[in-house]
């Protein structure tokens, strides 16, 4: 395991695959591995809060790019949610010992769902995000127009504005597509029985916030808590947001301690 000062980034070759770049802090018992949203990275300030948080009670933290992401190897349009939860399960085989908490936000916490259900024996709880499993098909293709999913039929993709920079928009590929309705979760039970943590905002304009309740109802575990914020929108990276995910983290380790 990967022992440098949090301003290192440290790469995982792999023979399999693209090289996967990542963070690494060691400590106590459970880790904390926190996993970036859809054509997000690891410098993002939740990522950075919660090492900065973990660092300060002494618990491993890790945080990484998946394909295609960041500074990690590969392309962003040759990816898809089944490469990048096997990123994920790579990271947590290869890079990490005993058990972990999982933080996914968006749709890290689709890859956090299918991560646990690989590997349910190394997690020990798991953090949403405004969590977004199944996006691909509930948010994108259902509310693509004919036109859109015309494109993605006879040219492989289709161009989505970016909301969020003046940068170039978001290429969605039929490959990406596909390969969702593959990895769909909520049509029936997830067999999960960690406690698992929900944070949604309601003024979320990108996923639902009804979305947390299904995912409640899926998860076998009967530890399920979600935190719904009035004013929180789909980002929660405002510094009260920041600190209700490190209070949350705190109470979550704190009963896995006592447990």
């Amino acid at each position: 395991m990967d022992t440098n000062q949090v301003n290192e980034t440290a790469l995982l070759n792999r023979e399999d695959g693209p090289t996967i770049a990542y963070h690494q802090s060691s400590g106590k018992s459970p880790g904390v591995v926190f996993l970036t949203g859809f054509k997000s990275d690891m410098s993002g300030s939740k990522a950075l809060a919660l090492e900065t948080h973990c660092r300060k009670r002494g618990q491993a933290f890790l945080r990484f790019d998946y394909s295609g992401h960041g500074q990690s190897s590969g392309a962003f349009v040759d990816g898809c949610i089944g490469q990048w939860a096997a990123d994920a399960v790579t990271v947590l085989d290869q890079l990490t010992t005993g058990p972990q908490v999982l933080v996914g936000s968006s749709m890290g916490g689709w890859i956090m769902l299918l991560a646990a259900l690989q590997r349910p024996q190394r997690i020990a709880g798991l953090i949403g995000i405004a969590a977004a499993p199944d996006f691909t098909e509930d948010l994108m293709w259902n509310h693509f127009t004919a036109d859109q999913q015309r494109q993605i039929s006879e040219q492989g993709y289709v161009d989505l504005p970016n909301c969020y920079e003046d940068e170039e928009p978001y290429r969605i590929t039929q490959k990406l597509i596909e390969d969702g309705r593959n990895q769909l979760l909520l049509g029936g039970p997830l067999a999960l029985d960690m406690p698992v943590r929900l944070i949604q905002g309601m003024e979320d304009a990108d996923v639902p916030w009804a979305t947390a309740g299904r995912i409640m109802a899926q998860v076998t575990s009967a530890d399920v808590e979600i935190s719904y914020v009035k004013s929180g929108d789909h980002r929660l990276s405002e510094p009260a947001d920041l600190a209700r995910l490190c209070r949350t983290l705190d109470a979550l380790l704190d009963q896995l301690s006592i447990s």
